[in-house]
């Protein structure tokens, strides 16, 4: 066992996630030392952890996770928190010439701290898990591990980092309550990972929830935040650090409320249905009448107590949803065009794929790759000249999809079967018997980049990062790599250095045409090809070791990286 650990110890996803934390790291002024010692203290930690619960297995047996991933821990607990040190190096680089943006920063530095209190908060879960657990019990030295001994200090240390950090900007009160507010969110990861791990058993590895959790808890949390400040329940003192007026706007606004309500459904829906039950004196309720409650569940939440809740936190003046077919329709000429030709490049690929992977003998892993293709000829020119659209189109397109899978979870006429008939078609071994996930993935990794671009951004590439990496790195990967390569970096994977090279290579092609086409449109250039050229190539390498899903996280990692 111990020379297994060591064997998975120099594993390449490991060695590339640490080189990414280092470089965001050493990238940090001296304002943001505490910030990145602290990142390297919570990569090291989750880095002990992920090997202390693959050496004795336990809490991988706990719970059913994705079959052929690893835990992933490493990955799921570095990745956000350096995606919001990044955006706060991005932030000090901008105040270093000039002062706008002092509450921008304040409100990211507060982001940071609760993202990575998130991941610690899993973090601690697993080492309660170890030590609990009955194998563990059986030798009285078994807890003092080297391992073990190594995550209780990082963890120990990370804590001493924040306090210090905490009492250097604030009185006692305050920081009271923010030590308060950051435990809050790690418990309530700590649950809800363990909810995603129970009731969608073989959809993810255990990194992969952990991204999911935390950036739930970050997004929501947020949400309750603003309506707590609403209440006038939060200080006038706390607010700068938990607010930023500038980056909540009515679009961001519109697709968070939607997206809870969106969560919110299937508990409304449940709901009805014991009540429908309890009236009718039945236990299942006929399929007509299911399918009844659940529209009716959902336009309920959606058109009414959602958007509720949008005009008490952000003042829109009328119905959200009118503000939206507003905002749509403000400049028609642009946004209309730009619908229409989306809607052609839908209809035309969904058909010409769908036929295809019916009569072809193309593989899914190629057909799938198409999609990513579709994602570039859609979403550059929108993210060129109608970036504000793109945001508001992401946020559509990914109620859409939430919908559209819950339909065909619970099998909802008249959809439920056709979607399921067409879904199947393009999974994957990644994809499990109770959600597919693939088509969430790429959504989300062509649309993060871009939301947190949001405010001062002096990177031009950063919002292009998830369609630069998906959509050309990712696709030319796997297609030189399943046609024509030959060296694969490890025995049991299917990657390719020829495949990698052509990932890397088209990107940093993509990059060299894109950056002139952006200066003509008045963006400001300011990326350096050191810079970038670590940044395609970093990124690059985590997609041939990982065995995440790659959607998910190379697009952050690349975007993050840009950022410096």
């Amino acid at each position: 066992m111990a020379g297994g650990a060591h064997k998975e110890l120099c594993s390449g996803e490991r060695a590339v996630v640490l080189l990414f934390v280092f470089r965001v790291a050493l990238s940090v002024p001296s304002s943001l030392f505490l910030h990145a010692s602290a990142l390297c203290l919570l990569s090291l930690a989750a880095l002990f952890v992920e090997i202390s619960v693959e050496s004795s297995n336990v809490s991988l047996q706990r719970f059913k996770t994705r079959p052929g991933a690893s835990s992933g821990i490493l990955l799921g607990a570095s990745t956000l928190p350096s995606v919001m040190l990044s955006r706060l190096i991005q932030i000090s680089r901008v105040l270093s010439i000039h002062e706008n943006g002092v509450e921008e920063r304040a409100y990211l530095e507060m982001q940071y701290w609760t993202v990575s209190a998130c991941c610690l908060g899993v973090l601690v879960f697993f080492l309660y898990l170890q030590a609990t657990s009955r194998k563990n019990w059986g030798s009285p030295f078994s807890l003092f591990t080297r391992e073990m001994s190594c995550t209780y200090l990082c963890v120990l240390l990370y804590m001493v980092t924040c306090y210090f950090c905490f009492k250097s900007k604030t009185n006692a009160g305050w920081f009271g309550s923010n030590m308060w507010y950051l435990i809050s969110h790690g418990a309530a990861t700590a649950v809800l990972i363990q909810h995603i791990l129970q009731k969608f058993p073989s959809c993810a590895s255990i990194g992969e929830a952990l991204l999911v959790s935390a950036g739930m808890v970050l997004c929501f949390g947020d949400m309750l935040t603003h309506t707590l400040a609403k209440l006038s329940i939060l200080s006038v003192s706390s607010k700068s650090y938990y607010l930023s007026n500038r980056t909540h706007t009515e679009i961001l606004t519109v697709i968070q409320g939607e997206l809870l309500g969106l969560f919110l459904v299937p508990f409304f829906f449940k709901l009805t249905l014991q009540i429908w039950g309890y009236y009718r004196n039945t236990s299942t309720p006929r399929k007509i009448e299911s399918t009844i409650l659940f529209y009716t569940s959902t336009i309920v939440m959606l058109a009414f107590l959602m958007p509720a809740w949008m005009n008490f936190v952000h003042n829109f003046g009328v119905h959200p949803l009118l503000w939206v077919l507003n905002f749509v329709f403000t400049s028609p000429l642009e946004r209309l065009a730009l619908c229409s030709y989306w809607i052609c490049v839908i209809c035309i690929s969904v058909l010409r794929f769908y036929k295809i992977s019916k009569q072809s003998k193309t593989e899914r892993i190629l057909l799938r790759k198409y999609y990513h293709l579709v994602a570039v000829l859609m979403f550059v020119p929108a993210l060129i000249f109608q970036p504000s659209f793109l945001d508001l189109a992401f946020g559509t397109a990914l109620m859409v999809f939430l919908l559209l899978e819950m339909i065909r979870v619970w099998e909802i006429w008249p959809l439920g079967k056709m979607v399921h008939q067409f879904m199947n078609a393009f999974t994957d071994h990644r994809d499990s018997d109770v959600l597919i996930v693939s088509h969430f993935s790429l959504l989300l990794g062509c649309a993060l980049p871009k939301w947190m671009s949001s405010g001062f951004n002096d990177r031009p590439l950063a919002p292009f990062a998830g369609i630069l990496s998906l959509g050309i790195g990712d696709t030319m990967a796997s297609m030189v790599g399943h046609k024509y390569g030959v060296l694969r970096w490890s025995k049991a994977g299917k990657k390719t250095v020829e495949g990698t090279a052509a990932g890397i290579t088209s990107v940093w092609v993509a990059c060299y045409i894109l950056l002139p086409l952006l200066a003509s449109s008045g963006y400001i250039l300011s990326q350096h090809w050191g810079s970038l050229l670590i940044a395609v190539t970093l990124s690059g390498l985590l997609e041939a070791y990982t065995a995440q899903l790659d959607n998910a996280f190379i697009p952050l990692v690349f975007y993050s990286l840009l950022c410096l």
